[in-house]
């Protein structure tokens, strides 16, 4: 049997920033020491992003909650306004993006079983799973599970879920939402982790639709490719405890992203990969979450790529930014809409989380399955072995 991804939709804030327009915004901020004003061009100048999107559109017009109107200073609004920006807005990008994915897959609302939500930069209750159900008019009766306070990485474990829900449930569809609004965690601050999050943290939302049922009538034509999921890893780094971590402060959420990030996945992901490359052989499709720019050297070299390997994680960092667990879904819509990826192409997703926590899931770039009797990628594999 096999489970596949067979549609994403994404969606973003409607405001978006050059990087070098929240530059200057920060470099313009009154008694800037001028280490600090070093340190915001390096963060914003090496990011390699263009542009982000954002709901906070103070930014980008005459000022309001989060920057003075006649001094351009960032302001510092404390978390119980940044988090009712998270409630207003979060549910219209994750409604947005689930409508393009049952869309894409050419699914219907009515046919959702289940429905897995992923966010770490806020919080409501009823919550997120809820009001997806209510929004898109699901059955009330639909499961529902919110994956929370995972970060960058909570994409993966999210589809983890889905992936053991239809191994185990046959008839199930599952919806899979990931949601950030990372920008309303924004401030200007002298701390270097604060810099980082600053100027590589971004808004945006993604959704899935995993299976494995046959193609129905659906509210759409069925796609004629999808991703067959294959295996699922976690792993957890020796040290980065403390590297990586994200809490909640009085002024919004306190990311802190260290400098050694990139050299503790330089170190080590080529050793916590390596049980999945063994299992699945040589990797045609890589999808990693861009952290940042370094991140991603990192990792290109420690696995020693061609430096286009990863032109996909570059371009989704380049036009949106770190959307944080959004991101991973936005790189496989991207793939999922090349043709020149071939039917076969085995493909590896992984990102990382705090603490350090590398996740990782494998799949196959599938035809639409048309018959439930055609065996899977993993039942072709085991054949094969066994003759």
């Amino acid at each position: 049997m096999a489970v596949q991804l067979i549609g994403i939709g994404t969606a973003v804030p409607e405001c978006a920033l050059a990087q070098s327009q929240v530059r200057d915004l920060f470099l313009a901020e009154p008694d800037l020491a001028p280490l600090t004003a070093r340190l915001i061009r390096a963060a914003y100048d090496n990011s390699a992003i263009e542009r982000r999107h954002t709901v906070i559109e103070d930014f980008a017009g005459g000022g309001g909650t989060f920057l003075d109107p006649e001094s351009r200073v960032i302001r510092a609004p404390g978390t119980a306004t940044r988090n009712e920006l998270y409630a207003r807005d979060a549910p219209k990008l994750s409604e947005t993006a689930a409508r393009r994915a049952l869309h894409n897959a050419g699914v219907q609302p009515g046919e959702i079983t289940h429905v897995v939500t992923a966010s770490c930069t806020g919080f409501y209750a009823p919550g997120p799973e809820y009001r997806l159900v209510r929004d898109l008019g699901l059955d009330p009766t639909v499961e529902r599970e919110h994956i929370g306070f995972m970060g960058c990485a909570a994409a993966i474990p999210a589809l983890r879920s889905a992936w053991r829900i239809c191994l185990s449930d046959p008839t199930a569809t599952v919806l899979v939402s990931c949601t950030e609004v990372c920008s309303i965690h924004m401030r200007s601050s002298p701390d270097p982790d604060q810099i980082v999050a600053s100027a590589v943290f971004a808004d945006g939302a993604a959704a899935a639709i995993v299976t494995a049922r046959t193609p129905g009538p659906g509210g759409g034509p069925a796609p004629s490719r999808s991703l067959e999921l294959t295996g699922f890893a976690t792993a957890l780094t020796t040290d980065g405890e403390k590297d990586m971590a994200w809490i909640i402060g009085d002024h919004g959420f306190e990311m802190t992203l260290t400098g050694n990030v990139p050299r503790i996945v330089g170190r080590e992901v080529r050793a916590a990969l390596a049980p999945v490359i063994d299992r699945v052989g040589a990797i045609d499709q890589w999808v990693v979450h861009p952290g940042g720019r370094s991140i991603l050297d990192k990792f290109e070299q420690a696995m020693e790529l061609d430096e286009s390997a990863l032109h996909r994680s570059r371009s989704i960092l380049r036009d949106y930014g770190n959307m944080s667990s959004a991101t991973v879904l936005f790189i496989l819509a991207d793939l999922l809409g090349d043709p020149t990826a071939a039917i076969g192409e085995r493909v590896l997703v992984t990102a990382f989380g705090p603490g350090l926590a590398v996740e990782s899931a494998t799949a196959v770039i599938a035809a639409r399955q048309p018959d439930a009797s055609v065996p899977s990628a993993i039942e072709r594999a085991e054949h094969s072995a066994r003759s």
